[in-house]
């Protein structure tokens, strides 16, 4: 696979990427869901189904379990702004840089049963 990560990503482009992993920002939705970003030089890529519809988890624990055989030992739990979903505020949305700087470091344990 390139060194580039395109727009969206299944998790079979992700069993052949090389190293180095991209950043995984683990992002909380309401009502308990959770979707995956990954980052890798200043490119956001979604985490998608085969469909390519994005893949929700109902849960942090289901992204370690997915994404730790892959490699992946943690990712930074962030959530939407309350800008994000305000129509006519002066206030910019926060930019990726910014959601990743100041989120939540979650580690994925390999040996979830």
């Amino acid at each position: 696979m390139s060194t580039t990560l395109p727009a969206r990503v299944t998790l079979d482009d992700l069993t052949q990427w090389s190293e180095p992993l991209p950043d995984v920002e683990v992002h909380g939705l309401d009502m308990g869901w959770y979707i995956v970003r990954l980052h890798q030089d200043e490119v956001v890529s979604l985490l998608t189904d085969q469909k390519g519809e994005t893949q929700r988890f109902t849960g942090t624990q289901w992204i370690g379990r997915t994404l730790a055989p892959l490699g992946f030992t943690h990712g930074t739990l962030t959530w939407a702004d309350a800008a994000d979903e305000m129509i006519g505020t002066d206030v910019p949305p926060v930019t990726a840089q910014q959601r990743m700087a100041h989120g939540v470091r979650v580690a994925f344990n390999q040996t979830c049963i």
